[in-house]
């Protein structure tokens, strides 16, 4: 099994919806708060949504509202629900634990959103 997993990515037009999945390996899910982050070109990796195991959630500011991120613990997934899209949240989104080290974690391919204007 694959450590980490990003599907569901894809081209949809600005006010479209799109539903990211994410399947991740026992060691990187359980018991760990989990993210979502995004890195549009040219720019840095940014988390903009993470849940804790109990299901706590938090945004970021730029998607608060549009974005609903949730966890099947049994399955050792993470979903991000996207709607509203705006042209600006085209990039390639990830998903991993939540780690003050992040930038040194192993990280999946990704998942490409582009929206159009």
């Amino acid at each position: 099994q694959e450590p980490l997993v990003e599907s569901g990515g894809g081209l949809v037009q600005a006010g479209g919806s799109l539903r990211l999945s994410c399947a991740a390996s026992g060691s990187i899910f359980m018991n760990n708060a989990m993210g979502w982050y995004r890195q549009a070109p040219g720019k840095q990796r940014e988390l903009v949504a993470r849940i804790t195991p109990g299901g706590r959630t938090y945004y970021a500011d730029s998607v608060n509202g549009r974005f609903t991120i949730s966890r099947d613990n049994a399955k050792n997934t993470v979903d991000l629900q996207m709607n509203s899209l705006k042209p600006e949240d085209t990039a390639v989104y990830y998903c991993n634990r939540i780690s003050p080290s992040w930038r040194l974690l192993f990280w999946g391919q990704g998942t490409q959103v582009t929206v159009s204007s």
